[in-house]
């Protein structure tokens, strides 16, 4: 069983233009089909592992606790 992965981007600022907590604006993406749909105001991106790597993006409530991920530079 796969839980759902947050990723780091969200479109809270302007809804339809998703950017990672960096400010960079999303250049590539891997949305699930039909996704993102905005369903109940979901201003968050996780991955959903269960579809595999690619397509496997969906939008979520911010207030949704589930796990994340982080990145740090290489030593």
């Amino acid at each position: 069983d796969f839980e759902d992965i947050w990723i780091g981007l969200t479109d809270s600022e302007e809804e339809g233009t998703w950017r990672w907590v960096d400010g960079t604006t999303l250049t590539s993406w891997y949305w699930r089909f039909n996704q993102p749909d905005n369903w109940y105001n979901e201003d968050c991106a996780a991955i959903q592992p269960d579809n595999g790597i690619l397509q496997s993006w969906n939008d979520r409530p911010c207030s949704d606790e589930i796990q994340w991920v982080c990145e740090k530079p290489a030593p």
